[in-house]
């Protein structure tokens, strides 16, 4: 006869007494308190004003929003309701249970501070000897904005509804001219004034597209007149008319299906694998360990200008460090190549169709080192992003507008390292 063990519910007392016991030694939760020991958080202790009921302690917060993101649990409702149901929860609580309002505004407080710990963190990991640098990969992904595709507008649809909202207001003031005190008739100031609320917003929606037309007009330019040169010079060479479309000029006007988000004026329609979603680009800059040693988000739709500002990311004390920085052919130009930092060599294919030969012999024939640098690319920052999005289950930003969305891509990535270097420290 087979004796099966079962639990005991009736028990008096489940747990150890002592909250250090409830935990193995190398559990990711200890190692969250470990680190956040470490930081720096004057200013956090600084903000508080020492009246009112007696405050939880900052470390206590933020070690339950950083394990959070650890573990892919980003709602502050969630987390209240795993210090209740989660041991690891109730090891950082301390068996407290702050409610999902002062988690939440603990986290929108004290947001701007994230990239001064993403730095320390790293250098908390760099003295434990788990950051090396070298060989770095830049890449980025596209994550969802906090708001709908749907709530966007055309500059044709603003230009149309401009329009039209203007000749229903010519047409209510001259009504209101026209009426009869004594006549009963709609309010027609009110609505004159909701007409005119909402043409304030679309012609605010007119100039923001405008306005990005006109930014990426230069960029486009630049590039036009690059191809032009180039042609004209193959042709003198050749004495033949280059084969292909010539270029076309880029237009200073708005296309009419350029849009503008009206919940996330910020956020811009971007292709992504799954389409074109209302998104933010994300870019991180990884080390040969996985540890994302810089990073930042804006809401540039391509990689064009990433390459600078990822590598200007990383901290100096490890920006000092970097031999090679490998990226896609998304990421290649001219300024980019010329305006890498000194000591630091670029491997940017200019496109996919870009042989193996070719990029060799574009960095001066160099040993194959390179190439073998190039392919790492693929397995040493590409996983990071399917860990980011399908392990931890971050695909959509809680936050709107480019610096809190910058803000909070810091801390997934704050988060991600913190796990990275746990493992790196047992293995």
């Amino acid at each position: 006869m087979i004796n099966f063990r079962g639990g005991d519910r009736k028990q008096y007392n489940l747990m150890p007494h002592d909250v250090n016991d409830w935990l193995p030694e190398n559990h990711l939760a200890r190692f969250v308190v470990e680190i956040i020991d470490q930081l720096n958080l004057s200013s956090v202790y600084a903000s508080y004003k020492g009246y009112g009921k007696d405050p939880y302690d900052p470390r206590l917060l933020l070690g339950l929003i950083f394990y959070g993101y650890c573990t892919g649990i980003f709602s502050s409702r969630k987390i209240e309701a795993a210090t209740y149901d989660s041991v690891a929860f109730r090891f950082i609580a301390g068996n407290l249970h702050p409610d999902h309002d002062t988690i939440t505004n603990f986290r929108k407080t004290h947001l701007d501070k994230i990239e001064d710990w993403f730095v320390e963190i790293l250098m908390i990991g760099s003295q434990m000897g788990l950051v090396k640098m070298g060989n770095v990969f830049v890449d980025g992904t596209k994550i969802q904005a906090n708001a709908s595709k749907h709530k966007a507008m055309s500059y044709k649809r603003a230009l149309e509804l401009e329009k039209k909202l203007k000749a229903e207001i010519a047409t209510l003031l001259e009504k209101a001219a026209e009426q009869d005190e004594e006549e009963v008739m709609v309010n027609i100031p009110e609505e004159i004034a909701r007409r005119e609320e909402r043409l304030k917003k679309i012609q605010e929606a007119k100039a923001t597209i405008e306005s990005r037309r006109k930014e990426a007009y230069e960029d486009e330019l630049k590039d036009y007149e690059k191809k032009v040169k180039k042609r004209e010079e193959k042709a003198r060479k050749t004495g033949q008319k280059p084969r292909g479309r010539s270029p076309q000029k880029p237009s200073e006007t708005p296309q009419d299906k350029d849009q503008v988000n009206f919940t996330d004026k910020e956020s811009r329609i971007m292709k992504s694998k799954n389409g074109f979603e209302q998104c933010y680009n994300a870019q991180a800059v990884a080390n040969e360990d996985m540890v994302i040693v810089g990073q930042h988000c804006n809401n540039h739709a391509n990689d064009k200008k990433e390459l600078l500002p990822a590598i200007d990311s990383v901290p100096e004390s490890l920006k000092e460090e970097i031999e090679v920085v490998a990226a896609d052919c998304g990421y290649y130009s001219d300024d980019n190549i010329k305006g890498c930092p000194k000591g630091i060599t670029p491997i940017v294919p200019k496109s996919k169709a870009e042989t193996r030969l070719e990029l060799e012999e574009r960095l001066n024939n160099r040993t194959t080192t390179e190439e073998e640098i190039y392919r790492k690319r693929k397995y040493k920052i590409e996983p990071i992003f399917g860990i980011i999005k399908e392990a931890l289950g971050f695909r959509r930003f809680s936050f709107r507008g480019e610096k809190k969305v910058s803000q909070e891509w810091g801390l997934v990535c704050l988060c991600y390292n913190i796990r990275r270097l746990l493992k790196l420290k047992v293995a």
